[in-house]
């Protein structure tokens, strides 16, 4: 290492040299005049030469201080500069897949809290519902519905699910008993069985063949609410829509279905700001990781 000088003669060089006064920069450094006066002379001692003119209630630089400071002023700079850098929380970004119905209905108003919590957490979300991006690496956890077994992936589950029927509140009007599904569109969704409802609403009625099919959730509420038919549906993604009196629940009988499950490859163990987002989504629900 060369022979610096003392660092901290240097701010305070800069401050007089930038406000012409040792008791301006003493003010700005919230120092003392003598303690300014007292740096400033270690610095020229060990530079062996004067930086400044001393004259009434001023300074001014010389040639030789004029130089210097060019050079310790970009000095300080690249330090500011740097040490900014550092003090700034570290990024971290976390990809979510999630299924449309619950990505838009139950996980954006938790994303943004945990981010207003957790600022350096950067998200991405997507919608599918496909396993792919979580396979493939393009996202660090999934959200799916399903059952407990998921090949190649860890999984928590997040809650279960109870179903029953939703529709448009024009068409609740005109259905008194679960036999009156008979005269009405059922709409339908490959993972959800009308027929394990009508059994539990104590209805014998086989598993409807004909009627939209909707691969998207969010897709089928949205033709129930505009009285397209009658859908079954998942609690927690209907409850948005009962609560803004978009949809009614025409019968009381629901049934158990499958759970929404957190899943995720086996890599994220190893990310401890990924798993921390985990525990707090479980711990949003009541699970544990």
């Amino acid at each position: 290492m060369h022979d610096l000088p003392p660092l901290h003669t240097l701010p305070a060089f800069e401050a007089a040299a930038r406000l012409g006064s040792f008791l301006a920069a003493a003010e700005a450094l919230h120092l003392t005049p003598s303690a300014i006066s007292h740096r400033i002379k270690q610095l020229e001692n060990h530079l062996g030469q004067p930086l400044f003119e001393r004259r009434h209630r001023a300074v001014v630089l010389t040639a030789a201080g004029r130089r210097y400071l060019a050079v310790v002023r970009e000095a300080l700079l690249r330090l500011d500069e740097a040490s900014a850098v550092l003090r700034e929380p570290e990024i971290v970004r976390l990809r979510i897949s999630a299924a449309p119905a619950l990505g838009s209905k139950w996980l954006v108003t938790r994303v943004a809290a945990y981010q207003q919590a957790h600022p350096e957490v950067e998200f991405t979300l997507g919608t599918t519902t496909g396993l792919g991006p979580l396979l493939n690496g393009e996202a660090d956890i999934g959200l799916r519905y399903g059952e407990e077994e998921w090949p190649g992936l860890l999984a928590w589950k997040l809650f279960e699910e109870r179903v029953f029927p939703v529709c448009a509140p024009t068409l609740a009007a005109h259905l008194q008993t679960p036999a009156d599904l008979d005269r009405v569109r059922l709409l339908r969704h490959p993972l959800l069985s009308w027929q394990a409802w009508f059994a539990a609403a104590g209805v014998r009625h086989a598993e409807p063949n004909s009627g939209p099919l909707y691969e998207d959730a969010l897709l089928m509420l949205e033709a129930a609410a505009a009285g397209h038919g009658v859908a079954l549906m998942a609690a927690s993604l209907a409850q948005p829509y009962l609560d803004e009196g978009r949809l009614l629940r025409p019968f009381a009988a629901d049934c158990a279905d499958r759970s929404f499950y957190i899943v995720a490859p086996a890599s994220v163990q190893e990310k401890p700001a990924i798993m921390s987002f985990i525990r707090w989504l479980l711990r949003s629900t009541g699970e544990k990781a």
